[in-house]
């Protein structure tokens, strides 16, 4: 993308975070809502308006720094997490597995639609056609995004998701044990990003699921 000017790389970048991170803070409370919790809807939440999901630091500030840092080949973001009461929930070990698994479930779901997009796109030839030449684009960032916020919601630590349907998975006492990480998750991860670190761990998983992408629907 060296071609496109610094405003239309953060354009081809900001829809698909926007959407992604949309579509996974909505999963999280409508799979909610669905078991038995509607604190979501009654505080405005479950919705598609991004507007309603945005955090300033998690949606703005953060993907643009990684975005400069990494060069313009790399970055991720966080919505407001969507409120849950956990304990309406009608079977809570179970059920908090489901809400915090529809979020990454979202976010595969996304790639799909990208992946389609992208395809989408190539048929349409983009060397020629504008329209099909920005669906190339932000389709392939959009891959790209999703699979990096579902591998990273799926690492087993508080408050990710998948530090909460591990806590549901495991026996009682070291689910106990992995709850107490919470209040240091958010500086664990924030150590992870300075370290570059989360890279590493990351982009591995998220390449290899790119290439499940490439070959399936034949990118």
């Amino acid at each position: 993308m060296s071609q496109l000017s610094f405003l239309q790389q953060i354009v081809i970048w900001a829809l698909p975070l926007l959407f992604a991170i949309t579509f996974h803070e909505y999963a999280h409370g409508w799979i909610a809502d669905k078991l038995g919790d509607p604190t979501a809807k009654m505080l405005g939440r479950l919705t598609l308006n991004p507007i309603k999901h945005i955090d300033p630091i998690g949606t703005i500030v953060v993907p643009i720094a990684l975005l400069f840092l990494s060069g313009f080949s790399f970055t991720f973001g966080w919505a407001k997490p969507v409120p849950i009461t956990w304990q309406n929930l009608k079977n809570p070990r179970r059920d908090t597995a489901l809400v915090a698994a529809a979020g990454p479930g979202a976010n595969f779901l996304m790639a799909i639609f990208w992946a389609i997009i992208l395809k989408i796109a190539l048929i349409l030839s983009p060397q020629t056609n504008m329209t099909a030449l920005f669906m190339a684009y932000t389709g392939s960032i959009g891959i790209l995004i999703n699979l990096i916020l579902m591998v990273l919601n799926l690492l087993p630590m508080p408050p990710l998701d998948g530090g909460r349907v591990a806590s549901s998975l495991l026996p009682t006492k070291a689910a106990r044990v992995l709850d107490r990480i919470e209040p240091y998750g958010f500086f664990i991860l924030l150590g992870l990003i300075v370290t570059g670190v989360l890279k590493y761990i990351l982009l591995p998983p998220v390449f290899f699921i790119r290439q499940i992408f490439t070959a399936v629907f034949g990118l």
